[in-house]
Order: C-alpha cells, then sequence, then structure tokens
C-alpha cells in the first residue's frame, strides 16, 4: 500500500516530523516514515512486514499497563472504524520509555471496508511540551524575543499563582534574581550584538541548570528571575549553586576569537508567611546585591 503511493506523499510523509506507519487488518506494517525511524530508532528495513502483535514497541500506559494485545488504538479502529487517541509510552530500540502522544484512523478501500489503519504519533516528551508552550507563550506575548524565556509580564503572574498556592495550600516555593555580570563592560568593550549573545547564553544555561517545573524568565535588562517550587532551604542552595557554577563554565566568543568568561550573581529567598510579592522581590533583590559586593559569581540564600 504505501509502497504504490506516489513518490510525492512518500516524500512528504517522510519529512514529517511525527511518526507515521500504515498496517493491514494483521496489523502488519506496510509503510513506516523516517519520523517513526527517529522517533523510535527503528528503520523501515527492520519493520516493514513485522506484525505490530510482535510488540516491538511495547507500548505501556501510563500505569506501566501493556497495551499491544489489550487496549491497543489499531485494534480498536480497525474494529469499530473511529479515531482512536492515546497518550502512551513506546520503547525506543536503545531500550528507553519515550512518551508519544498517538492517533489512528482507518484506511478504506473503495467500497468503504476497512483495510487498514494509519498510525500517527508525536513526540510527548518535557521538550516537546516546553516548545509547545513557548509557541504558546509567543502566541499570548509572554515572550521574551532576545531569550526566548518568559517574559516579566508571565512571570508576574507565575508569581501572583505561586504566592496564591502557598496561601491557601501552604505549597513552598522560592524566588530566585539572578544579575548577568558587568553586561555594561561587554556592551562598552564589544558591541551591544555580543552583549545580547551574552544575555541569550545565559538563559539558556539557566532554563537547562534548573528543573523542568520551575519557571525562569527575563525580569528586564540584565536580570534574571525564577520562580522554584516545592522546595526547601538545602534545595534552594543546590540549585542556586548550579545556576551560579553551570553560567560560570559558559563563555561566549567575541570578535576576533577572544573569549569572555560570563558569570551571575544570584539571590534566593524562600517565600515566608504574611509576605507579600514586593517584599519577598525585595529581599530576594537584596540577597542578589549582597553576592555582588561580595564578589560577584557567586549565590546568596535565605
Amino acid at each position: 500500500m504505501g509502497a504504490n503511493a506516489p513518490s510525492f506523499y512518500k516524500e512528504l510523509l517522510d519529512n514529517l516530523s511525527d511518526g507515521v506507519y500504515f498496517v493491514d487488518r494483521e496489523r502488519r506494517i506496510l509503510y513506516w516514515n523516517k519520523g517513526a525511524s527517529r522517533l523510535t530508532g527503528y528503520t523501515s528495513e527492520e519493520l516493514l512486514g513485522r506484525c505490530c502483535q510482535d510488540n516491538i514497541l511495547c507500548h505501556v500506559d501510563y500505569a506501566g499497563r501493556e497495551l499491544c494485545n489489550a487496549s491497543c488504538p489499531l485494534v480498536a479502529t480497525i474494529a469499530d472504524g473511529a479515531m482512536h487517541e492515546a497518550s502512551v509510552f513506546l520503547r525506543h530500540k536503545h531500550g528507553r520509555r519515550v512518551p508519544v502522544f498517538v492517533r489512528v484512523q482507518p484506511i478504506r478501500d473503495d467500497q468503504g471496508s476497512i483495510i487498514g489503519a494509519i498510525e500517527i504519533f508525536s513526540d510527548d516528551s518535557a521538550q516537546s511540551e516546553a516548545l509547545r508552550k513557548a509557541e504558546a507563550l509567543k502566541r499570548m506575548a509572554f515572550l521574551d524575543h532576545l531569550t526566548q524565556l518568559p517574559n516579566r509580564r508571565f512571570l508576574e503572574m507565575s508569581l501572583r499563582s505561586a504566592l496564591l498556592e502557598y496561601r491557601e495550600h501552604k505549597d513552598p516555593f522560592a524566588l530566585l534574581i539572578i544579575d548577568l555580570d558587568r553586561l555594561k563592560g561587554i556592551n562598552d568593550r564589544f558591541g551591544h550584538s555580543c552583549g545580547d549573545r551574552a544575555l541569550q547564553e545565559v538563559a539558556k544555561t539557566l532554563a537547562g541548570a534548573l528543573r523542568s517545573n520551575d519557571i525562569v524568565g527575563r525580569w528586564g535588562g540584565d536580570e534574571f528571575l525564577a520562580v522554584v517550587s516545592n522546595i526547601n532551604k538545602e534545595v534552594l542552595d543546590d540549585l542556586a549553586k548550579r545556576c551560579v557554577v553551570m553560567v560560570e563554565q559558559t563563555t561566549i566568543s567575541a570578535i576576533g576569537e577572544e573569549t569572555i568568561a560570563l558569570s551571575i550573581s544570584l539571590g534566593g529567598a524562600l517565600v515566608e508567611p504574611g509576605e507579600s510579592i514586593e517584599e519577598l522581590i525585595a529581599r530576594a533583590d537584596a540577597l542578589m546585591y549582597r553576592s555582588k559586593s561580595d564578589g560577584r559569581g557567586r549565590a546568596t540564600c535565605e
């Protein structure tokens, strides 16, 4: 079926980022696109002619239950002719589990009889979710265009939400205020484009250093702000130190290939009972300036 499709459509399907494959009524794989190979590690040569019930991908749900011989969306679609969707984990060829969102549609012949099904599956990992969030933030004017992090408006909303959760449910959180050291000197000596690159690289480094559920964005100018939840003083100290060390190991190249070392000064404050957002920000800001006065390239938390 897939092999007989015009080359144009095959090339189109092969260049999708999503995985796509066709099966017949016996769930024998007739077509396997490059997106499927990219997401699973299996080439088309390895899977064409194989059957889904061989459980090669070992689909399981979020509770770890196997789906291939029980609640399989492909089986359901071939049986009832309806579209079926599911969030599942497949097993990559190298052994790791990959979260994917699966959509299955029936394939019918000219008489309308079901002769197989097509499954489209997409990456449902944290990285993919982060990209979707970034696109959503961009649409809602919540994205800082230079760093591609949330902007001040979004951070203010996140702070209000975290404080409300703390007041209602006692969910602890902390605020980090992070200043890129000596940005003015970089701008004056190497130009603003170099300063912009410094901000961009620090933004990427901070996003990677913090946890997936933490929110970090550009507060303005050379300052970043992070809202970190489910935290205590020990975890706060570890996260703050990690941010400082990771930025310390980040460099950019200037004109003439001169290497510019980057550093940050960080202040971290755990929210206290009865504290307002303004008071929390002021306290974290004072701690950040203490880090600067103590020599920069360090974190001060309380």
